[in-house]
This record gives structure tokens, C-alpha cells and sequence, in this order.
């Protein structure tokens, strides 16, 4: 008896149906009179039935994961899951970006001669590079050497950005150092974080990511009051903390859900790319604006505000959380800052910049998750996958700052609010919203086709997971099952213990149960041996 028996034997029993047969019964009599402890068998619904022979005696870790409770809420707030620290780290690193490259509170020198513009492009370049040798290479996350030089890269820069305060005189070669280092270093970084999150589920994704964005933000309020001294210490520290931290992240992990070795071919996701490109270019338009704000893009209240919703809504709402309020969130507001907002109000420009930080802070959050379950659900490859799209979304943020100055320049003297550009860039939204709408759920594949393995054991196996989650994934819609019982589905196709599907969806205990219950009575199977039937796939 395994773990899904034991739940049609629990307080959320299965009903038997006329499927099972007798010699099922007269199994289920014989381990009764061996047990000593026969009981009269006065009706069918009676009998406890075993999947199969090897149920029969299942492993007392099996056992006792079923009876198991989610990790213990955090100690300060027991309305919140505890999350583990080193999940946050991804906070850190942006933090970094804004203090030293984007939108600083603090004048370099150094960035008068090369400051964020050169800084992405060098990032643009080494993610691209680092997409292209990604099936060469393989993950990243167990290659020391790629730790040790992003944080030396990082920590240079950072010296090389402070150093040209101090020597004003050098500010053209300590700017050159700067951006070469900091823009290679911070892409290794982004690429290592994202093959993190990459192997979590969506919900913890979210969970994480929201709660990372917080974080970030409070750093950099925190920096905010420190003298240059100081701040130059604790910003060069920095890249330390989040590469320790995405290395424990690692290591948190159980060893079969670390990214796969050898992925197999995919067809890239452009309907991702597509999307998050016209938000970007959006956000490049408005970007010089919001830089003349107090607060930079990582810092906004926007981008706080938004990143605040989504953790909220996912801890109040656990897996009932709603995907779909993040995109509906962010069209309107993009909409607003560009139409509405800038012609109504002396407060008209900071409450557009603000609708605009935070309607891509919610195309970001969305992004993210989409990227991330691709990953978690098909062993995509994360340094290929995120590589190229943040190269892309950074590309289309620098066309867009650099066609707000051209539009801007004399020869137009518009503005990134004015008529023609808010109209180019509600009919770009309008372009994303239909591609939002071909693809409703973030189970979607969209715009992945899979070409297959070489025939490696490491190929074969993902190959083996892409299979069974697209399978999953159509007898979810052929059965009607909600797309929490979807993932649940997904979960019990991957031999996830009821203990750990609690964990991975934040749901209370008892509430697995009742979601195999259903997704057991939908699919109408009463046993893990129908359930793989069901699937049509080896175990």
C-alpha cells in the first residue's frame, strides 16, 4: 500500500466500484487472517484494496510521509510559511544593479563616461554568448570556478564605481573596468538564479520572487542613509552574500530535482520573448523620467506595491492564487501612465511613473513564473532559456531609452508622453494582450515544441518528463480538472509523497487529500497502478 492507497483508506476514503473483483476481495481477506484480525466482510465498501503486490508492505519513510505536516510557519508571523533565507538572496544582486548602474542615488564619475547603457549592453552580450554555449556547457550551478569569478568581477567593479570618486582624474579607465566586469559578473549572477528558480515550483517561485523584490528594496533604503564609506563597504559585500545564497539555494535541494545534466532540444518560447520585449521597449520610453525621481526601478513604490500584491495574494490565497491578476493588473496600468495619468493632475508624471514601474514589475513577476515552470516542468535549460530572453528584454529596454532621447532631440522635441508615442505603445500592449490570450494558462507550453534527445540516458529521462507533463496536462483539460488539480496531478505522476505535495503547493494539511481525492474521481482511478494506466506512460 503506498501513499495514495492510504488516502482512500483515511478520512477521504474513495468509494469502491464494481471494477474491483473478487480475487481483489480474497486479497484483501487472506492479509486480514494473517494479521489475526479477520472481520466480517458484510458489504463491499468494507474492504481495503491493494494497488499491487509491492504495496503491500510499503517502507516506513513512505509511511511517514504521508502522516507528514508542511514545514512549520515562520516564527514572527505564523500566518506566513517559513521561507528559507537563501531563497532571498536574489534580492541582493538587485540591489547591487540599482546602487552601483541603474538609476544610483550616488554620482560616479565614472558613469559620466560609461554608465548604464554600456553597462547592459556588456550584460546583453555575455547572456547571449553564455544561451549559445549552453548546451556545451550544461548547468551552471555545480561549476565553482563561475562562482568565484562572477564575485570577483562584481566586487572589481564595484571597487573600480567608488574608486572614481576618490580619483576623478582615472574615471575613463575605472569606467571601462567597471561595466566590462560588472555587466559579465551580474549576467553569471542572473543566469545562476534563474537555474534556481528554475527547478522550484510556481507557486514558490512566486513566493520567493515577490518576497525578493521586497528585500531588494529595503536594502537599498538602508544604503540610502549610510555614508560613501560605509556604502562602498556594504555594497561590495554584497555580490558575496547573494552568490553564497544562491549556492545554499542549491544545496537545499534534493539531488533530483537539480538541473539536468544534458538537456535535450527545444524550440525557443517566443510568444515569452515577444511579450516581454514590447513591455520592455514600454519601460525603456519612461525610464529616464522615473530616473529623476527619488527612487530608481528596483527601489520604486511601484515595483514595491506590485511585488507586496502577489506575496500577499500568495500566502493569503495559497493555491487558490490567481496567475491571471498579474497580467490583469499590468495592462491597465500601462495603459494609465501612458493615455490617462500625464495630462490629469500636478501629481500627473510621478503617478504615471509609478503605474509604469509597477505594470512591468508585474510583467516581470509574470515572466518569470512562466520561464521558471517551463524549466520546472520540462527540464528546459535555464542558462538557455533565461539567457536569451533577459538578453532581449534588456536589449529592447536600451532601444527603448535610447528612442525616448531621439524623439526627445530637437530634430522631434517629443516626449515618451507624448501622442504619437502613447500610441505606439498601447498598440504594442494591445499586440500583448492577444498573445496573453492565446495562451490563458501557465501551464502552456507557449511556443515550445520539443525535437528530442540523442539517446543518452540524461536525454532520455527528460525526454521521459517533458512526456509525462504534456500527458499530464491533457487529461487535465479532457477531465475538467482546475489547474490546481493539475498540478497536483503532475505531483502524483512524479511519485511526490502527499507530505511533500503540500510542501511544493503551500496548502494546508488535509487539503492534498481532498485534491487527489478529486483528481481521483475525475480521472476515475482508484489506485497509483490506474493512475499510470491512466497516463499511458512507464513508470
Amino acid at each position: 500500500m503506498n501513499e495514495l492507497e492510504t488516502i482512500e483508506e483515511g478520512p477521504f476514503r474513495m468509494r469502491e466500484t464494481p471494477s474491483h473483483t473478487a480475487g481483489d476481495e480474497a486479497v484483501a481477506s487472506a492479509r486480514a487472517a494473517s494479521a489475526g484480525a479477520a472481520k466480517s466482510a458484510s458489504s463491499a465498501g468494507s474492504a481495503k484494496l491493494p494497488a499491487s503486490a509491492e504495496d503491500r508492505d510499503p517502507a516506513p519513510e513512505a509511511r511517514r510521509d504521508v502522516g507528514e505536516r508542511p514545514k512549520p510557519p515562520g516564527p514572527l508571523f505564523p500566518w506566513m510559511p517559513a521561507i528559507p533565507l537563501a531563497f532571498l538572496g536574489l534580492g541582493v544582486y538587485r540591489a547591487w544593479i540599482e546602487i552601483v548602474f541603474v538609476g544610483s542615488f550616488v554620482s560616479f564619475p565614472a558613469a559620466d563616461v560609461a554608465g548604464h547603457d554600456a553597462f547592459d549592453l556588456v550584460m546583453i552580450a555575455t547572456m547571449l554568448v553564455c544561451a549559445a554555449l549552453a548546451k556545451r556547457t550544461g548547468p551552471y550551478f555545480s561549476r565553482t570556478p563561475l562562482y568565484v569569478c562572477a564575485g570577483v568581477a562584481l566586487v572589481a567593479s564595484t571597487c573600480c564605481m567608488f574608486a572614481s570618486i576618490a580619483v576623478p582624474a582615472g574615471a575613463d579607465v575605472l569606467a571601462v573596468a567597471a561595466v566590462t566586469l560588472g555587466g559579465a559578473g551580474i549576467a553569471v549572477v542572473i543566469l545562476l538564479w534563474s537555474e534556481l528558480y528554475g527547478c522550484l515550483n510556481p507557486f514558490r517561485v512566486a513566493l520567493y520572487y515577490s518576497a525578493s523584490m521586497i528585500v531588494a528594496a529595503m536594502i537599498i533604503y538602508v544604503c540610502r542613509g549610510l555614508s560613501v564609506e560605509w556604502l562602498g563597504i556594504a555594497v561590495a559585500v554584497l555580490p558575496v552574500v547573494t552568490l553564497a545564497a544562491v549556492a545554499a539555494g542549491f544545496r537545499a535541494l534534493p539531488p533530483d530535482e537539480l538541473p539536468a545534466a544534458h538537456p535535450v532540444k527545444f524550440s525557443f518560447p517566443w510568444k515569452i520573448v515577444l511579450l516581454m520585449a514590447i513591455y520592455a521597449f514600454a519601460y525603456g520610453l519612461k525610464e529616464s523620467s522615473m530616473y529623476q525621481s527619488t527612487f530608481g526601478p528596483h527601489s520604486a513604490f511601484g515595483t514595491l506595491a506590485v511585488a507586496a500584491i502577489v506575496f500577499v495574494g500568495v500566502i493569503a490565497r495559497g493555491g487558490k492564487f490567481d496567475f491571471g491578476i498579474v497580467y490583469r493588473i499590468a495592462l491597465p496600468l500601462m495603459v494609465a501612465a501612458f493615455l490617462i495619468i500625464p495630462n490629469v493632475g500636478a501629481f500627473g508624471q510621478a503617478v504615471s511613473d509609478f503605474c509604469t514601474s509597477a505594470s512591468y514589475t508585474a510583467f516581470s513577476i509574470l515572466i518569470m513564473l512562466i520561464m521558471a515552470n517551463l524549466c520546472y516542468r520540462y527540464g528546459m535549460s535555464a542558462v538557455w532559456l533565461f539567457g536569451i530572453e533577459r538578453g532581449v528584454r534588456a536589449l529592447f529596454t536600451v532601444l527603448g531609452r535610447q528612442t525616448e532621447a531621439l524623439l526627445g532631440s530637437p530634430e522631434f522635441g517629443l516626449a515618451g508622453s507624448d501622442a504619437m508615442v502613447s500610441g505606439l505603445v498601447i498598440v504594442m500592449v494591445v499586440a500583448a494582450t492577444m498573445i496573453l490570450f492565446s495562451e490563458r494558462e501557465l501551464s502552456s507550453r507557449w511556443g515550445v515544441a520539443f525535437f528530442g534527445g540523442d539517446g543518452t540516458p540524461a536525454n532520455t529521462a527528460v525526454v521521459k518528463r517533458q512526456e509525462l507533463a504534456s500527458r499530464c496536462s491533457e487529461l487535465a483539460k479532457q477531465h475538467g480538472l482546475s489547474p490546481r488539480e493539475e498540478e497536483v496531478l503532475l505531483l502524483l505522476a512524479q511519485h511526490k509523497t502527499v507530505g511533500s505535495i503540500e510542501r511544493e503547493l503551500f496548502i494546508a494539511n488535509g487539503t492534498a487529500k481532498t485534491h487527489i481525492r478529486h483528481v481521483y474521481r475525475k480521472l476515475d482511478v482508484h489506485s497509483r497502478d490506474e493512475l499510470v494506466e491512466k497516463l499511458g506512460l512507464f513508470e
